[in-house]
């Protein structure tokens, strides 16, 4: 029997998708662009599987033809926006968003508060890709500020992503 699973997820990176909950309406369209992208990229978009930035990007990538994981912070499906493929019923709470960090072999921040926050410090402590996208500047007390790229549209963010994964589009 061959390892690779029938939706041949072990060929395809994980793309994570963070941010605000509650994004602005320009936001919203660039998190829906940024999961087209991921899709037309061939790679699997996974998020918190809620609303917001997780929700707009989810539909983006079904739109294009992609597949989504929502690692959710409770026990019920139903959570879940109406765009995720495969629910993860973590009843971590906002815990989850470790494995989204760690599953994730490259992530996208859009805007966000301090859930957002604590995602891309994972993101840093771990050393993976993150690009963001109207989203926090982190800076150390030094005034160091360049700890990942700030980008204004989805194709940019994600091309650069794709760029450094050594283009493994699939």
């Amino acid at each position: 029997m061959s390892s690779k699973n029938i939706w041949g997820w072990k060929s395809k990176p994980f793309i994570g998708v963070i941010g605000a909950q509650y994004p602005s309406p320009s936001l919203e369209k660039v998190a829906y662009a940024v999961g087209r992208e991921i899709a037309r990229k061939g790679a699997v978009l996974i998020c918190g599987g809620l609303g917001g930035v997780m929700e707009a990007a989810c539909k983006g990538a079904k739109e294009g033809g992609g597949f989504t994981v929502g690692v959710l912070p409770g026990e019920n499906p139903a959570g879940a926006n109406p765009y995720v493929d495969l629910p993860l019923l973590t009843g971590m709470g906002e815990a989850r968003n470790l494995i989204i960090v760690n599953t994730a072999q490259a992530l996208v921040a859009c805007g966000g508060a301090e859930g957002t926050l604590s995602e891309i410090a994972f993101t840093l402590k771990r050393g993976k890709i993150l690009v963001g996208i109207d989203t926090w500047k982190v800076v150390d007390p030094g005034g160091k500020n360049n700890y990942f790229p700030r980008f204004t549209n989805a194709a940019d963010a994600v091309g650069y992503i794709f760029n450094r994964l050594g283009g493994m589009e699939c």
